[in-house]
């Protein structure tokens, strides 16, 4: 109705994204029930091209007579633009054609519908362990909040040179902070999620526990002098320092000449070791998708491949704006290849790498000996154009493989072009709920001040 309407009316072309979520909560305090969350959402996105021109509007409003108003105000604003030749639809050719159901990623559980409050409830309830957790000569725990939650997102996306996709993904979460106190009144708190597209694959049992033990290990940190040491990026932080390179690959900012990745595609930029691919249609696992927001096919392909960037992230727009091969508007599920440097195994297992060989943590702290183990971040930022970051962190100094004691408070800096060239392993322990498959990274040198 949106797109025949707009159309009858001076748009000449049009996209149309209707998104509808439902999320559910429940939160505990201390093993008690504190809050219970419903939200419903919907939302129709409209992509209008009139006279040259381009504009987005957006509504929640879908009553057909309010509806049409709107649409007519949205293309009498458009017409007042200026005119920008490089705004179009994407070639139908490149659209995708096998998201018709929205399930075919298997993303979709069927169990969500059936949930019950007090099913939701209980899944709060058996996460929580603060009835159970006992002071301990070091600390004594202050406050537990723990939160359950599942959620469903649906949404179709249609335009007029006939595209027509849908994408459908239930959730399901748990996450937990804990708070304790040390002996010297300190109050340190450690934080834990799970999440899976699956209710049956949720893990919750253990949340609170790990969130327990992050918290304690914060006791006791010690000054730690600054130089220049090797550095364990935890798997579950790893992704801040993946994230500047996607940023630097992304269309727009090559085109404002904003990016420390501009003029490199198809040059080695990075350790040939490095190699990341986009698994963006993986079934079953968060992040995957058909279709990006304008309908064009994703596919699994090389991101940086041998130390090789292989693609940029170039929409319809820049792609017109550039003159540059149009791709996908951006990562979708970013996988990085386990691997350990050849030159940095012990004599004894060179040459014995194989798919099924496990890179953890403990093999990695143990193949960089000693240096500083991050488990946090805290603030900082990277240089769009130069790559040069800045970022406070936390964690441990590790000494021939094992942890000695905590830190924090200190900083490390230096250039995403040189560390990611200083890479000599890369975990095969990255976290399935997570929507970018950034494992335990070690770096050979990185610059920390105290």
């Amino acid at each position: 109705m949106c797109m025949e309407y707009g159309m009858s009316i001076g748009a000449s072309r049009m996209r149309v994204s209707l998104s509808k979520s439902i999320l559910d909560s429940f939160s505990l305090l201390n093993g008690e029930l504190d809050k219970v969350t419903h939200s419903a959402d919907r939302s129709l996105f409209l992509y209008i091209f009139a006279d040259g021109r381009y504009g987005t509007f957006s509504t929640n409003n879908f009553s057909h007579g309010q509806l049409r108003q709107f649409i007519a105000k949205a293309i009498d604003t458009v017409r007042m633009l200026a005119k920008d030749p490089c705004r179009k639809l994407p070639d139908p050719e490149r659209t995708a054609k096998d998201a018709l159901t929205g399930k075919e990623l298997k993303l979709y559980d069927p169990e969500y519908q059936d949930i019950t409050p007090e099913q939701r409830l209980k899944e709060a309830m058996d996460a929580s362990m603060f009835r159970t957790m006992e002071p301990t000569a070091e600390y004594t725990v202050i406050s537990e909040e723990c939160e359950y939650s599942d959620s469903v997102d649906d949404n179709i996306v249609m335009d007029t040179e006939g595209f027509c996709g849908r994408h459908t993904e239930t959730s399901f979460a748990i996450c937990s902070e804990v708070t304790i106190q040390d002996n010297g009144g300190r109050k340190l708190s450690g934080y834990w999620w799970e999440s899976s597209p699956f209710l049956s694959s949720l893990e919750t049992g253990g949340c609170s526990r790990t969130a327990l033990e992050k918290a304690a290990g914060k006791i006791g940190p010690k000054r730690h002098r600054g130089g220049s040491f090797r550095m364990v990026v935890d798997r579950s932080v790893s992704s801040r320092l993946a994230s500047p390179l996607f940023s630097a690959l992304n269309g727009t900012a090559i085109q404002q000449k904003n990016s420390f990745l501009d003029g490199t595609l198809g040059k080695k930029i990075f350790s040939e070791d490095l190699t990341i691919m986009d698994m963006a249609r993986t079934e079953g696992r968060p992040g995957s998708r058909l279709f990006d927001t304008e309908g064009v096919a994703t596919a699994d392909r090389p991101i940086i491949e041998n130390g090789s960037v292989k693609m940029y992230f170039i929409n319809t727009y820049i792609a017109g704006k550039t003159g540059m091969q149009p791709t996908v508007e951006g990562v979708s599920r970013p996988v990085i290849k386990p691997f350990i440097k050849e030159d940095a195994l012990p004599e004894k297992e060179k040459g014995c790498l194989s798919e099924e060989f496990e890179i953890n943590l403990p093999r990695i702290l143990r193949l960089c000996g000693s240096g500083i183990y991050v488990t946090g971040f805290n603030g900082g930022n990277c240089n769009p154009v130069t790559g040069d970051f800045s970022y406070g962190i936390e964690g441990f100094a590790f000494c021939n493989g094992k942890i000695t004691h905590p830190i924090r408070e200190m900083v490390v800096t230096g250039n995403m072009v040189s560390l990611w060239n200083s890479i000599i392993a890369a975990g095969s322990d990255a976290r399935e709920c997570t929507r970018w498959q950034i494992p335990t990274l070690a770096f050979d040198k990185a610059d920390f001040s105290a």
